[in-house]
């Protein structure tokens, strides 16, 4: 089994890992409320996704 002639290093083993990293979710206005929501989810302030009711919230 053939192995490493040299240890690799930090550098060489970072600049690889390069394009792995944490990507922040894609926030979106309600169109109901107005408030940030991830795209694609059921909006937690109103509970409306795509113009329909789909949870109840309480109302304050």
């Amino acid at each position: 089994m053939p192995l490493p002639k040299r240890k690799t290093s930090k550098s060489k083993r970072n600049s690889r890992r390069a394009h792995i990293k944490a990507v922040a979710p894609n926030l979106t206005a309600c169109p109901q409320c107005g408030e940030t929501k991830v795209s694609h989810h059921v909006c937690h302030s109103c509970g409306t996704y795509k113009g329909r009711t789909v949870i109840e919230t309480k109302e304050d």
